[in-house]
């Protein structure tokens, strides 16, 4: 499932639990808590100073302007479901966090 490009940066009712570096490790979506494959490598984009770049170049280095920090996961319901790769989107200063994107996980 691809989510609208124009998506809310906030989606209701997303909840991600981290560890203490703000890394993802459970995902409640939908009423289900997907947990994130240890096993598999997650994908940390930070966010760029938006003062000092433009959002094309933020883009372009593999970030985010005004400070967005992205997060690609990989996370499953039950330890014998498929994977899926969630792409997490997050405003450090208000720990709030929005769902760009679910994909299967090949």
């Amino acid at each position: 499932m691809t989510l609208a490009p124009n998506a809310p940066a906030k989606t209701p009712g997303l909840q991600v639990r981290t560890d203490p570096t703000g890394k993802p490790l459970a995902i409640r979506h939908n009423g289900q808590i997907w947990l994130v494959d240890p096993a598999t490598e997650s994908h940390h984009l930070p966010g760029r100073d938006a003062r000092r770049t433009t959002q094309r170049e933020a883009i372009a280095r593999g970030g985010e302007p005004d400070g967005v920090e992205c997060w690609r996961v990989h996370a499953r319901l039950g330890s014998t479901t498929a994977l899926r790769i969630f792409t997490l989107r997050r405003e450090p200063l208000s720990n709030q966090w929005g769902l760009e994107d679910i994909s299967d996980g090949d």
